[in-house]
């Protein structure tokens, strides 16, 4: 893949960084974890605590799932930095341009993507 279109995908990569980014800072009302902004006083003092520890099992879920998106896109940037970019980690195949436009962050292509969902029931899917 040559260079020119990499700057296209570090363009949408760090534009869909830092969209998750604002996300995260909207949901969780500034700088604090979801865990605390979770732990409203009013429920815990009217002593809901099934709610609470179920907004706290949701808010460290959306934390995993967010933190996982993150370490995707640097992954790839990383990738686009050391040339790799484009290529499936697995076969060492280029993954078609198409593909990467639709989820920049991929790392397989459709065939090695399809074998390891097949192989890893318990991962997350990746476009």
């Amino acid at each position: 893949m040559s260079q020119p279109n990499f700057d296209i995908y570090v363009q949408q990569l760090q534009q869909m960084r830092a969209d998750l980014i604002a996300q995260i800072r909207a949901q969780r009302g500034g700088k604090i974890g979801r865990a605390e902004a979770a732990m409203d006083p009013h429920d815990i003092q009217s002593g809901d605590w099934t709610q609470v520890d179920s907004e706290r099992d949701l808010a460290q879920a959306l934390d995993e799932r967010e933190t996982a998106a993150l370490r995707a896109i640097d992954e790839a940037l990383q990738r686009i930095a050391n040339g790799t970019f484009g290529l499936c980690t697995d076969c060492g195949a280029e993954i078609p341009a198409a593909r990467l436009h639709a989820a920049p962050t991929a790392q397989r292509c459709i065939d090695c993507q399809t074998r390891y969902e097949r192989d890893h029931p318990g991962a997350t899917p990746s476009l």
